[in-house]
């Protein structure tokens, strides 16, 4: 939006015509995005305590969390908020990624919005079915497939890429639409699962937004792409305001969400980033080195499986509790030596995944 106000005033003063670089609206993402969760968080909070939209705490859960009962949760909405003002107000809104970005993560944070609603509503901990929650994810997912798939240019824009070489490469062609509803709707529900601890899930989803930023800018110009032998995406560079917007706003929730938590982000906030992070992955094609910079949410949600599938096969427990973050809880672990260990453990995935950008 202020990208043709700035266009604008360039014609009287040359100046403003450095509010056309990406680099630097990006800069003025994260900021923007961080401003307005620190502004608006206590407000935010405030209206949260009065309508008592509070967190309601699984019985089955580990016994240190009955204290966390009465935090308001719904906090994703405050990264929302943020999210789409920064966006709207950096971004070159003649993107079409930038409308399909905006409104996968707007739709799945609607889906966790009645998850949320239900749950502190009701003081049901289940909340959403699960069966509904993965048919409204499903429609939601399978349509931005699509939608990606007709909006490709060739051949390259449907091939899986593998990381470390430079000219291999699977060639998908429909099959790019399964790839992509896995991607995005496995992401969403991943960091779902995450999402259990004072600050789990937003710090990795920080990390990987920021990475998934810079990898955004480089598909996005021809000349970095060709030196680095990635797949060039045209107009793939205006992500990196939306991944700016997504670090700006979870670092400014963090503020309020880091131990001890005053604000939960719930399923509105954990549904809508993962799906966000999982949709940018999928546009700039490197799928695969989300699935290394998320190991985090990777391993979250294969100890549910696990768990799941041994218990039904020979009626044991591989953990002492799934998602994993709450085996170590169990074990002993104080909250805030898993969160900081599980952050240290994304930020050399992370620094591994943006890697593979030059090992080629």
């Amino acid at each position: 939006m202020l990208i043709l106000f700035f266009e604008y005033l360039s014609n009287f003063d040359s100046g403003f015509y450095v509010f056309q670089y990406l680099t630097l609206r990006g800069i003025f993402s994260v900021v923007t995005a961080l401003a307005l969760s620190l502004f608006l968080g206590p407000l935010f909070i405030r209206k949260l305590n009065y309508y008592q939209l509070e967190q309601t705490v699984r019985e089955d859960g580990p016994d240190t969390h009955f204290k966390k009962s009465g935090t308001p949760t719904m906090g994703g909405g405050l990264i929302l908020v943020a999210i789409l003002i920064s966006t709207l107000l950096w971004s070159n809104l003649s993107n079409a990624f930038i409308w399909l970005a905006l409104g996968v993560t707007l739709a799945f944070g609607a889906i966790g919005w009645v998850d949320d609603y239900r749950k502190v509503l009701r003081r049901d901990s289940q909340g959403l079915s699960a069966r509904w929650k993965y048919f409204w994810q499903s429609i939601f997912g399978f349509f931005a497939a699509i939608y990606l798939f007709y909006l490709g240019n060739g051949t390259t824009d449907t091939q899986l890429y593998v990381p470390f070489f430079k000219d291999f490469a699977l060639q998908l062609g429909p099959f790019f639409i399964i790839l992509a509803y896995f991607v995005i709707v496995g992401s969403s529900n991943a960091v779902n699962l995450t999402d259990g601890l004072d600050g789990l899930a937003i710090i990795p989803a920080v990390m990987i937004a920021s990475a998934l930023g810079v990898i955004a800018y480089i598909t996005g110009n021809i000349n970095f792409s060709e030196y680095l032998h990635i797949q060039y995406v045209h107009g793939s560079g205006e992500l990196a305001i939306f991944c700016g917007a997504i670090a700006g706003a979870g670092l400014g929730f963090l503020w309020f969400n880091t131990y001890p938590a005053q604000v939960f982000m719930g399923d509105i906030g954990a549904l809508s980033l993962g799906a966000a992070l999982g949709l940018v992955a999928v546009i700039i094609r490197h799928e695969l080195v989300f699935f290394i910079m998320g190991g985090v949410f990777v391993l979250e949600t294969v100890s549910v499986v696990m768990q799941v599938v041994s218990f039904k096969l020979t009626g044991r427990r591989i953990f002492r509790m799934a998602p994993i973050h709450h085996h170590y809880e169990l074990k002993g672990w104080p909250e805030p030596r898993v969160i900081v260990r599980f952050w240290i453990i994304t930020v050399i995935l992370v620094l591994f995944g943006l890697a593979t950008l030059k090992l080629r």
